[in-house]
């Protein structure tokens, strides 16, 4: 705002003066005696003669303003990354790219797996996000559902009141997926390590008390970018079936350490 004033005022400087020179640079002989030629003439000619040379200040003017206020602050506004976003709306001052924050949060701020409000969310680097991603966290619905501001997570642009679920077994928010718009569907499963909060570390990490929550039914994810071994997986085991009738499979879930059995495929 205060760059626009001072943009404005100087341009209404910038056509006075131009005005002022005008009349007193005006050439004596641009309009040489013509007994033909009344005095009224001579002043509309004058006078035509600078609206001109106005006109044109202004239009520069006007041109020199919208480049250099207005776009200017658009650009600006449509480059910011989302550290210097998250640092500036959630006050948590941490060095180092998003998926540093996190250890570097260490005996700094508290962590923890529990959303609060103006709690940053830390997402992990993965190979579509190498240098991780924060959002900050503006409002809690449940346990498996957020809402988020962040930058930069789609084209350089500032978003806010993004939904944010929670798709970890645990509900211990360590796999989240974003909400991909107005339309009710939700984008990839991104790895994340927790919660920073605006406080100092007791050197407890802050956990849910409560069982885990069901997790939502959202639309089939287009990635799971978690390393492959965080990913959930099944065995799928082939069962009989009549002569020449249709193969039927029974999904058959098993816990990390049993060994698959026979004939069994692993699924990532």
């Amino acid at each position: 705002m205060r760059d626009s004033r001072v943009a404005v005022s100087t341009l209404i400087l910038g056509t006075v003066f131009t005005i002022l020179s005008t009349l007193t640079a005006f050439p004596a002989d641009a309009f040489p005696h013509h007994p033909a030629r009344s005095r009224v003439a001579v002043h509309r000619a004058q006078h035509a003669f600078i609206r001109h040379v106005v006109t044109r200040h202004v239009v520069r003017g006007v041109a020199h303003y919208r480049h250099h206020v207005v776009y200017r602050h658009v650009v600006h506004s449509a480059g910011i990354s989302c550290v210097p976003f998250a640092r500036k709306d959630s006050g948590i001052e941490l060095p180092g790219n998003a998926w540093q924050w996190w250890d570097h949060a260490a005996g700094v701020y508290a962590r923890g797996h529990v959303p609060q409000p103006g709690s940053v969310l830390a997402f992990r680097a993965n190979p579509h996000m190498r240098l991780g991603h924060v959002a900050v966290v503006t409002r809690v619905i449940n346990a498996r559902e957020i809402v988020i501001d962040h930058a930069n997570w789609s084209h350089g642009r500032v978003s806010r009141g993004m939904p944010v679920v929670d798709v970890s077994e645990a509900n211990d928010w360590s796999a989240v997926r974003v909400g991909l718009g107005d339309g009710g569907e939700f984008g990839s499963v991104y790895p994340t390590y927790g919660f920073i909060y605006d406080r100092a570390d007791t050197g407890t990490m802050v956990a849910a008390v409560h069982a885990p929550a069901p997790e939502p039914v959202l639309n089939p994810a287009p990635r799971d970018l978690r390393p492959a071994a965080e990913r959930p997986w099944k065995v799928y085991e082939e069962v009989a079936e009549a002569p020449n009738g249709p193969r039927h499979h029974v999904v058959t879930p098993r816990t990390a350490g049993e060994p698959a059995q026979r004939g069994g495929l692993d699924r990532k």
